[in-house]
């Protein structure tokens, strides 16, 4: 079969003819099941990847004792002091960089190119066009596990993937097709609800990814994989509804969709909604830093001493971990009905401190699973932000807004990955969970952002209804 032009895929969809009333074709207003399909495809390729990375490169330099790295940490040492062991490290530790690097710098550009047309020409476009990306890349991966070829394929794939938006550009159109569907005072509860899908999808991801790769290697949990980027496909392309009311033809290749994500932050007109829009999305880049840079430690930091934990233990706590996202949800919605969102969000990063802080002196399994309970309203305040984020612009922006947020959190990823993973092994020395407390101390910082602009709001529209009220009547 042949592939579109570019000139095609540019264009916007032709308007859809009427189905006849015997033949109507289903059609659903709800983008939560694509969200979750896609990060379960996302989220059973990136630690499998690793892991085949592992194997792979280990075997060609002659090194494939995968029992040192479940032991190392809580053994003598002799397993990290192996220099052919630290060399395999070295270079599965670059490949997953430059693959990270790769799809993220590419996707930077395509996303914002994206996020602002589907403004235009509606969200289904934005949403096909990743979600078909994913499933190419895997099926690339799946190309070089049958035929063991270059592992530099896996970065082809990456990139090819992130060409078309990628996982972040599917964060975009979801996030803004819930913006044009909900109403203002529900978006809050509907952005949540998609969190919400995002931790289910990683927790069915990381759980049965896991067990069946030990079970039957890697080839069938990848054909999951690729089912799962193909069915969100085809959700996006023949199931879910249109949520942009007043589509209209619009360029792809052109730098006016830039520019719409340069005007959000740099317009005039007005100016408050701007620096808060400056403030909320340092709070959401901070907030998201810690909570990537706490996640990537926590394998690493339950494998070494003194917690010593197995496998089992491992995947409850993952489990453990990614139950706050549920229980998020549930506390955000029975705070809402006697509390603003702003201290809704308040009470989350209370949470989250407080998890962080027992975390990093946690030296027993029960103190551990303590700090993984006290976490149970970290993921609240991230929706909130996003929801506020998205009342600041209008409708025709929600596209371009959303496209900037997930460049956002990309860049949230890299800096975490770096920071935390570098913090990690400088503080060993004299406190192996200084890391949780370092991100316990960060999360400061947002939660004055978010009660300082809560405040000066609260005055401002105190002072406007004394001068509305003080002002003579008119005739």
């Amino acid at each position: 079969s042949r592939r579109p032009s570019m000139a095609a895929m540019a264009a916007p969809p032709p308007a859809e003819p009427p189905v006849p009333p015997g033949r109507r074709r289903l059609s659903l207003l709800a983008v939560e099941p694509l969200l979750f399909l896609a990060t379960v495809s996302l989220g059973l390729q990136g630690p499998l990847a690793t892991q085949y990375l592992w194997d792979r490169l280990g075997a060609e330099h002659g090194y494939s004792d995968r029992n040192s790295t479940d032991s190392a940490g809580c053994g003598d040492g002799n397993a990290t002091a192996d220099p052919l062991r630290q060399e395999v490290e070295a270079l599965v530790s670059h490949w997953n960089l430059y693959i990270n690097l790769g799809g993220f710098f590419v996707s930077l550009f395509s996303v914002t190119l994206f996020g602002p047309w589907s403004d235009s020409v509606g969200r289904r476009p934005a949403l096909i066009l990743p979600a078909a990306g994913m499933a190419l890349q895997t099926a690339i991966y799946l190309l070089v596990m049958y035929l063991e070829l270059h592992v530099a394929f896996f970065l082809l794939g990456r990139i090819l993937s992130g060409l078309t938006g990628d996982y972040n550009l599917i964060l975009a159109s979801c996030f803004s097709y819930v913006a044009d569907t909900s109403e203002r005072r529900a978006r809050t509860f509907r952005v949540a609800i998609l969190e919400a899908c995002l931790g289910t999808a990683g927790m069915v991801a990381s759980i049965g990814g896991g067990q069946w790769r030990k079970a039957q290697g890697y080839i069938n949990p990848f054909w999951l994989a690729f089912a799962a980027s193909l069915a969100a496909t085809l959700y996006a392309a023949f199931f879910l509804r249109e949520s942009v009311k007043q589509k209209k033809a619009a360029k792809l290749f052109t730098l006016s969709h830039y520019k719409a994500v340069y005007r959000l932050y740099t317009a005039p007109e007005h100016l408050s909604s701007r620096w808060k829009l400056a403030l909320y999305s340092l709070a959401f880049f901070l907030i998201v830093t810690v909570h990537f840079g706490a996640k990537d430690l926590y394998v690493l930091y339950e494998l070494g001493f003194p917690l010593c934990w197995a496998s089992g233990l491992i995947g409850y706590g993952s489990a453990a971990s990614y139950l706050a996202y549920l229980s998020s949800l549930a506390g955000l919605r029975l705070l809402q009905l006697c509390l603003e969102d702003t201290w809704v969000a308040e009470m989350g990063l209370i949470s989250n401190i407080a998890g962080l802080v027992v975390i990093s002196l946690a030296t027993t399994t029960p103190l551990m699973f303590t700090g993984y309970g006290i976490l149970f309203l970290s993921m609240a305040a991230t929706p909130v932000i996003r929801s506020k984020l998205s009342k600041l612009v209008s409708e025709t922006e929600q596209g371009a807004l959303f496209a900037s947020i997930a460049c956002v959190e990309g860049l949230c990823s890299l800096v975490a990955t770096g920071v935390f993973n570098s913090l990690y092994p400088a503080t060993l020395h004299f406190m192996r969970g200084f890391p949780f407390l370092f991100g316990a101390i960060i999360l400061l910082i947002p939660a004055a952002i978010l009660g300082w602009i809560q405040i000066w709001d609260s005055k401002h529209d105190y002072n406007h209804f004394q001068d509305a009220s003080l002002s003579p009547p008119k005739d």
